[in-house]
């Protein structure tokens, strides 16, 4: 089905039940319409990264279902699925074979190669200079070795972890890959592709490597291409300064608001609105706002709407008014991946208060774009210190596995019921539609009202509340829809 303007549900396929199937009976039971959409986040055969490093697309991990399952889901939910457009396990197809052939491999061309690529900028290349210009997520040069079966030894571009190889998506092989595997997605019901870490995806002598203008909308213009007969989008997925996002919406892709998440806490925790205020004046209304994402709760993202001062304080408050939220859970020592990120539930980062919670998904809903939810964010989720200790991983303090019996518990809580209304709610207001308006003011220092209009001004939501307090009151069209006091 296509996009529709109603919260989307952020989920692995075995974390609110077993596998794909159950997860779809636990919507239909216990969620009912408080979500139109669902990110099933990566559910191929993976090596590694919680199915961030597939090795084929063609498949659904066995773990999970089959696409049968898939395809069910899609008949009642519109879906979004991940394309690593910038990487493939070193367990594919493509580079086994490389492995095996070297040279004579029809993929020879389908990695970047880091010998040819800087002996193709002249001798001598890369200079400590080269390297210290990219934009780097580990502290060594982005390489990895790699031994053919012939016993000749070359490196390979790699980005990120050990098991996820960058692609060389200027290759031909490549584009064919990402095309059949574009289509293939569509016609097993996606309706919109995230595009995983696309800003990587180009690589330029004497640039950082990221994001590679105008290279990188040559790109985004191609999967858009492919897509466009199946009237599929895609959403390219990108932390950095709010400014890359603007440049995305004006190019006419929906983005991501990831500047929300630490605009609220800072709200919240100050009672100052007028950050908020701002923010929600600027941004565009194709887009899909988050307050919680797999990943932690990002920082860089709000640089510049929140003051340097302000993000530090948003920081420390996280950490001190935070339910068990430390900041080595957010340190190598816990395989932290990106230091601008702090891990914890969103609940748990408002000290698992409950007005507080409300009063952020309220922001969030009427905020311009999309809601999409994490599902420990829809089940208003503490951190889980337990699967923590249990990995050493930092991020799976949020990334609880609920069993079925657990999800009919926790939709019992009265915030997960208000939230569930709340965003049940909003699905059906016309007031919320894309290119209907919003308006927002600041009565005081701790005050906020927001008013959202359909494109005809015939249906009006208005949400005014106290950051201070954390209380609030919603009408539609003059009625009280919700009151916390």
């Amino acid at each position: 089905m296509p996009i529709q303007n109603k919260a989307m549900l952020i989920t692995y396929s075995d974390s609110m039940a077993k596998n794909i199937k159950e997860t779809h009976e636990v919507l239909k039971e216990y969620i009912g319409d408080a979500i139109g959409g669902v990110h099933l986040l990566p559910f191929f055969p993976s090596t590694g990264d919680r199915g961030f490093a597939p090795y084929r697309y063609d498949v659904v991990d066995s773990a999970f279902g089959n696409w049968d399952d898939v395809e069910a889901l899609g008949e009642d939910y519109y879906l979004m699925f991940d394309f690593m457009i910038n990487h493939i396990s070193r367990k594919s197809e493509m580079y086994q074979d490389f492995k095996q052939k070297h040279d004579d491999s029809k993929y020879n061309d389908f990695f970047i190669r880091w010998e040819k690529f800087w002996e193709a900028a002249g001798k001598g290349r890369p200079t400590q200079a080269d390297i210290d210009l990219i934009y780097k997520r580990k502290d060594k040069a982005p390489e990895q070795e790699i031994e053919f079966a012939d016993g000749s030894k070359e490196h390979l571009w790699n980005t990120f972890g050990e098991e996820q190889i960058d692609i060389n998506v200027k290759s031909k092989v490549a584009q064919e890959f990402f095309k059949q595997t574009l289509i293939d997605m569509v016609k097993h019901g996606a309706d919109l592709i995230r595009l995983d870490a696309f800003a990587y995806a180009v690589k330029k002598v004497d640039t950082n490597d990221f994001f590679v203008e105008p290279e990188i909308w040559d790109l985004l213009n191609e999967v858009r291409e492919i897509l466009a007969p199946y009237q599929a989008e895609i959403l390219p997925e990108i932390h950095e300064h709010y400014t890359i996002p603007e440049k995305i919406s004006k190019h006419g892709y929906f983005t991501y608001d990831f500047a929300l998440p630490m605009t609220t806490l800072y709200t919240l925790y100050s009672g100052k609105t007028n950050r908020l205020a701002n923010w929600l004046k600027m941004s565009p209304m194709k887009q899909f706002t988050t307050l919680d994402t797999h990943d932690g709760i990002g920082v860089v993202d709000a640089k510049d709407i929140l003051s340097d001062d302000e993000i530090e304080y948003s920081s420390n408050e996280l950490y001190k008014v935070g339910a068990n939220v430390k900041r080595k859970y957010s340190s190598a020592e816990y395989h932290n991946l990106d230091i601008y990120q702090i891990n914890s539930t969103y609940y748990s980062a408002l000290g698992d208060d409950d007005k507080a919670y409300l009063l952020a998904r309220a922001f969030q809903v009427f905020a311009p774009g999309i809601p999409m939810i994490y599902y420990v964010g829809l089940l208003a989720g503490s951190n889980d210190l337990e699967l923590l200790e249990k990995t050493k991983e930092g991020r799976n303090i949020n990334r609880h596995y609920y069993t079925k019996d657990e999800v009919a518990k926790e939709v019992q809580r009265p915030v997960v019921k208000n939230l569930l209304d709340l965003l049940s709610w909003r699905n059906q207001f016309a007031a919320f539609d894309l290119d209907g308006s919003i308006d927002v003011e600041t009565p005081s220092e701790t005050t906020i009202k927001i008013t959202r209009k359909d494109k005809d001004g015939a249906n009006v939501a208005v949400l005014e509340a106290d950051a201070a307090n954390k209380t609030f009151t919603i009408t539609a069209n003059g009625e009280q829809v919700m009151e916390q006091k």
